[in-house]
């Protein structure tokens, strides 16, 4: 390996680590990557060109020796023990000053004891969220840095150069401290399970309800990603549709598996949502119907006990304005209750987030970018202080125009046993929201009745208890 100083370190070379260090290269950064792996320290090298701006080694000493102070190392490992082994194993070989920065999905209060520990060692620690998948990686990715601000302006330059761009503006930013940047990771992929969640939902009832092939529906979904519903999931799912089998005479989306994985962070979004009493349902419900996807065998037999009555007929042009209308909606529910768990989580945590910022990052790069993305910032930047987005001028006309469309889909659906829950917690969360009077309080009527916990009332302030007669 050529003696020489690099700008930047990289640990982890499977192939998003490997995409991402070559990005760093191609903006004029010396980059050197660690892999116990040999055969993927050779694959970075040739595929680096044995350029001088990009090498790699299997010997920790060595990679961390050819690092420039303060180092600057990120992991691209996977979540949990391993972030903590890599980082035990690098202790010895560092000085103070030196940032490790954590490009994993790792859990935000991971993050915090992590930081905690490496402060003591005068070591500054970095969560920062990835978004875009390896190819985002290697193209652009949108980061989501959260840590020490002074630290952060050593690595500033580098992060800014590979992220993705929106009309020239580097789809990266300062979050804050502690954990902040693996925090809105995380809710970035609540919100992205819900936003794949309603794809589908909408795919299904075009298909069954409408009889849409798969040539129209490619047609349907790119016409839509030319129009407001623009953005990444609409534009893959367009491409998915015209995607050929190679192993039979079909499409290849008919021929996979109606069971969809999960790595869990999606599952921490909820968790959280739950722990600060903030409601996410659309994105809770996501979670969920991953879970029952497993379940293949028992729907299976549930479907024999229980058979689906013929579809009614709806004309196809219609019933795809009232999809578009749909999707739309539950689009803006969906960022709206993840934005609102950031709000909530900045004060709790103490983050201090800024929501116009986080969404102009998440604008190019990322799974969840979107045209809508360019007015959630404006709606921010114009409120910052802004309860929710449903209540910005910005969005007001938005959702009143797609509401009727929203409704009759989601009737037609409950109508035909189309399961639509994405779009139900969507629109139940809207009416709930908007609604000044719930019928919450024959719950509170309730627990005082049967365990004495007290209720309050509108009429008067105080707490009160009432003996309910038998």
């Amino acid at each position: 390996m050529k003696k020489d100083f690099y700008d930047f370190g990289l640990i982890g070379l499977g192939v998003m680590g490997r995409n991402f260090i070559l990005n760093v290269a191609d903006n004029n950064f010396k980059a050197l990557g660690y892999d116990l792996d040999d055969e993927k320290v050779n694959a970075l090298i040739e595929e680096g060109g044995n350029s001088d701006r990009v090498n790699a080694t299997t010997e920790l000493s060595e990679f961390t020796q050819g690092l420039s102070h303060p180092r600057k190392i990120m992991l691209l490992v996977p979540a949990g023990k391993i972030v903590d082994q890599v980082i035990e194993d690098l202790l010895p070989h560092l000085d103070e000053g030196d940032i490790i920065i954590d490009g994993g999905n790792s859990f935000f209060t991971d993050t915090d004891r992590r930081e905690e520990y490496l402060q003591s060692k005068g070591i500054n620690f970095f969560g920062s969220g990835v978004s875009g998948g390896a190819k985002g990686a290697r193209r652009g990715p949108s980061i989501m840095p959260g840590g020490n601000r002074e630290a952060y302006q050593h690595v500033k330059p580098i992060f800014e150069a590979v992220a993705a761009k929106y009309k020239g503006e580097p789809c990266v930013a300062y979050l804050g401290p502690k954990s902040a940047g693996n925090y809105v990771k995380m809710v970035h992929n609540g919100i992205e399970y819900a936003m794949m969640q309603l794809t589908s939902e909408i795919y299904d009832v075009l298909k069954k309800g409408a009889g849409l092939s798969n040539e129209e529906l490619h047609e349907v979904y790119s016409k839509w990603n030319k129009g407001r519903l623009q953005s990444f999931l609409v534009e893959i799912t367009a491409e998915i549709f015209e995607q050929k089998d190679d192993l039979t005479d079909g499409y290849l989306v008919d021929a996979i598996l109606d069971k969809a994985k999960q790595k869990g962070t999606g599952k921490w979004t909820s968790q959280n949502a739950m722990d600060l009493g903030i409601p996410i349902p659309t994105i809770d419900v996501a979670v969920s119907m991953r879970e029952i996807s497993a379940l293949k065998e028992e729907r299976v037999n549930a479907e024999s006990v229980y058979p689906k009555s013929e579809i009614e007929s709806r004309p196809k042009d219609e019933l795809i304005v009232e999809a578009e209308n749909a999707l739309y909606f539950s689009f803006i529910m969906a960022y709206a209750q993840g934005l609102h768990q950031l709000a909530n989580a900045s004060k709790e945590y103490d983050y201090d987030l800024n929501l116009s910022e986080i969404a102009k990052i998440w604008r190019a790069g990322c799974i969840i970018r979107a045209e809508l993305l360019a007015d959630i910032s404006e709606a921010y930047t114009a409120l910052p202080e802004l309860d929710s987005i449903l209540i910005s001028p910005i969005f007001v006309s938005k959702i009143k125009e797609t509401l009727g469309g929203t409704k009759k889909l989601l009737t037609f659906g409950m109508n035909n046993g189309i399961p639509l829950p994405g779009v139900a917690n969507s629109l139940n969360y809207f009416y709930a929201y908007t609604s000044g009077r719930l019928p919450l309080n024959l719950i509170q009527a309730q627990r005082d009745h049967f365990g004495s916990h007290t209720y309050e009332r509108l009429d008067r302030d105080g707490v009160f208890h009432t003996e309910w007669e038998a």
